[in-house]
């Protein structure tokens, strides 16, 4: 399987995390390598917990989950991650290492797929300019960015 992320261009790709590190003003450590290379090796946006498991099998037994939100913090904040809120709103987070504006789709079974590039684009494609500025007018607040996340049921083939 190649890497979730791997020609996608928000994401460190063919960049070792220790310079990704360096050039987001993080101090690079064992522990907080490991857990970016976990993250970017799924596609399946862990949770904290999901990838603390990643992570202690790849050879890190004493990482404390602690250590991973911490970590996940200092990747949210300095751009390396993304932070997906629970559907519920009372579950965990997940964690994305793609973090190029693209489109989400959270499954009734708390899964999150990324939806295929070209889709998503055509999604966002269909919020004019004018609806936007309509929105800015009505509500007062500046648009800066658009984060579209789709929720659905999961299905089987023959459904």
């Amino acid at each position: 399987m190649k890497p979730a992320h791997a020609d996608n261009p928000g994401h460190a790709g063919g960049h070792e995390p220790r310079d990704l590190f360096h050039a987001n003003g993080l101090r690079c450590t064992r522990q907080r390598e490991l857990i970016y290379r976990a993250l970017v090796s799924t596609d399946a946006h862990p949770t904290a917990e999901e990838l603390l498991g990643l992570v202690v099998r790849a050879g890190e037994p004493g990482l404390s989950l602690a250590t991973v939100y911490n970590t996940l913090e200092a990747f949210t904040a300095r751009g390396l991650a993304r932070r997906l809120p629970s559907h519920s709103g009372n579950g965990p987070c997940r964690y994305d290492a793609d973090v190029t504006q693209h489109v989400h789709i959270t499954t009734d079974d708390g899964r999150v797929l990324d939806v295929p590039h070209d889709l998503g684009e055509q999604l966002g494609g269909r919020l004019s300019p004018e609806l936007i500025d309509e929105l800015e007018r009505r509500t007062g607040v500046r648009v800066t960015g658009v984060h579209l996340e789709l929720f659905g049921r999961s299905t089987s083939a023959g459904e």
